[in-house]
């Protein structure tokens, strides 16, 4: 028996620790260590409620749109107000922008290389100038010998499948995305003012009163991410896909899965109608259940806080602190060692999956407008028709994002042209004025690109008296509850085949499908 180290994990946004034992070639079990101690709910506590939303942004690199507008809505739930309809709207645009350039950063930027082997494309034959122009700029690129991120790359490893042609094709595509994710940043900028940190979204609606020519700009930016979503993005997925099909057979994790939702209905602002709708499944089995951010319960026992830190508490609890208590890193964990600074987050008392898939199965077992279609035609061109439980795996985390990319598509679309109606018309408003109260409460509930969010905020004497911060990471990087269950990414973990230890490979294509 071996245990494999991978310290740091890399391709990641934040400080990621993976510990694995192999034996026989199959991970038997694992841990997931994050190395970082954030501390947001220290440093907000006091502060004016209405900095909040601008420093809540902060907590993540690379998905501070939805973090900010998770603290807003649980700021407006405090304030007692709520926004007009183009404000939502608005809103709506700039997180759809921020989920695209997540999903291509991730897509290609982050993952591709798990899956892509450069060196073996030098020997593909280029059918097109494009693709010359492309090969010649690889070899050039490996003659130099400053590979960067990829020196220590997996050519010639024996779960490498795609064929030379198809990865020239691939790492074009990977040079492509470069310009089209910072595309999809100028775009929210139109509304945001500036990216990653925006400026526009304080409870009670938007700071922005775009013009026709705002949305036009923002439209004629997007049309070009969504058309490298459609026509790029998800065929890769499916080549990538068809490729690497036992993937499916690897990576199911807990089969708990949650979403608060993410992009409102205008009509309702009912969570359970968002385009990407809110709702938990339970025990692998593909039906939805209701959720509320009252139902969520943390715990420290395997985490580096205070016992006063969990103890079973709500996020909401107006005594549920953030006090770190750092012992020491052992150098081999038992049972009842501190390992990680993740809270051990859960529902029901279940270590639940969020993200992507998450999203993707609660959206199509619900039937959300386009998820069906989207998610049946990939079933069909992965040869799986009418067999979703097959996404409970590495592979269905894999295939979720560009699946998902393009039902954004659509919402985006019919958020643009209602918008535009309503500048047209003169119609609606965009901001209502409102105070900080003296006293109260509130919960923000939203779904960043990689997972669930929720912020608890507690107001007194017209300050911030607590707040609590659960991200995404305090669920799929959850650390083993009181009584030794797995978080979601270690018990993905166990049952993959590793070939080499030296080189594992798997180990990182599980972990980087929870886009960590």
């Amino acid at each position: 028996m071996a245990r494999v180290v991978v310290d740091p994990m890399t391709r990641l946004e934040g400080h990621l620790r993976i510990e694995v034992e192999v034996d026989n070639g199959v991970v038997k079990d694992a841990w997931a260590t994050t190395t970082l101690f954030r501390g947001f709910e220290i440093f907000i506590k006091d502060r004016d409620p209405r900095d909040v939303w601008h420093i809540a942004q902060r907590i993540c690199g690379v998905c501070p749109t939805s973090h900010g507008n998770c603290a807003t809505q649980g700021l407006e739930e405090s304030f007692g107000v709520t926004p007009p309809d183009n404000a939502v709207l608005v809103r709506n645009l700039m997180e759809a922008a921020q989920y695209l350039h997540s999903h291509v950063l991730w897509f290609y930027g982050l993952n591709a290389f798990d899956y892509v082997d450069v060196v073996n494309a030098l020997s593909a034959k280029a059918t097109t100038p494009a693709l010359k122009a492309v090969k010649d700029r690889l070899q050039a690129f490996v003659d130099s010998g400053q590979l960067g991120f990829l020196a220590n790359g997996y050519w010639g490893h024996p779960g490498m499948l795609l064929t030379p042609e198809q990865n020239l094709e691939l790492s074009a595509h990977y040079l492509q995305a470069l310009d089209i994710q910072a595309k999809a940043a100028r775009a929210l900028a139109v509304f945001g003012g500036k990216f990653p940190h925006h400026m526009s979204t304080p409870p009670g609606g938007v700071t922005v009163i775009p013009t026709l020519q705002d949305i036009v700009n923002y439209e004629t930016i997007m049309k070009e991410v969504s058309d490298f979503v459609i026509n790029v993005m998800v065929p890769d997925t499916l080549l990538a896909g068809a490729a690497y099909i036992d993937l499916t057979k690897i990576g199911a994790g807990v089969g708990n899965f949650f979403t608060w939702g993410v992009l409102e209905d205008v009509a309702s602002c009912d969570p359970y109608k968002r385009a990407l709708p809110r709702g938990a499944i339970f025990g692998g089995k593909l039906s939805v259940e209701k959720v509320s951010p009252a139902d969520a319960m943390e715990f420290v026992k395997h985490s580096w806080y205070t016992p006063e830190s969990g103890e079973g508490k709500n996020p909401g609890d107006v005594n549920a602190t953030t006090e770190p208590e750092f012992t020491s890193f052992p150098e081999q964990v038992g049972p009842d060692d501190k390992y990680t600074w993740t809270k051990t987050t859960q529902i029901k008392n279940k270590q639940m999956e969020v993200g992507t898939l998450a999203r993707m199965l609660v959206a199509y077992l619900s039937k959300a407008p386009g998820a069906t279609k989207i998610v049946d035609n990939a079933l069909a061109a992965l040869g799986a028709a009418g067999k979703p439980e097959i996404l409970i795996s590495a592979l269905g985390r894999l295939a979720t994002k560009p699946l998902e990319a393009s039902l954004i598509v659509q919402k985006m679309e019919a958020d643009m042209a209602m918008l535009k109606d309503n500048i047209a018309a003169g119609k609606g408003e965009w901001f209502i004025p409102n105070d900080v109260p003296e006293s109260g409460q509130g919960v923000g509930a939203w779904d960043a690109p990689r997972g669930s969010l929720a912020h608890y905020n507690h107001i007194e004497d017209g300050k911030i008296s607590n707040y609590q911060a659960t991200p995404a990471s305090n669920w799929n990087f959850s650390a083993r509850d009181d009584n030794g269950a797995r978080g979601p990414c270690e018990e993905a973990l166990v049952g993959t085949p590793v070939a080499d230890p030296e080189k594992p490979l798997e180990i990182l294509r599980v972990v980087h499908t929870f886009d960590p």
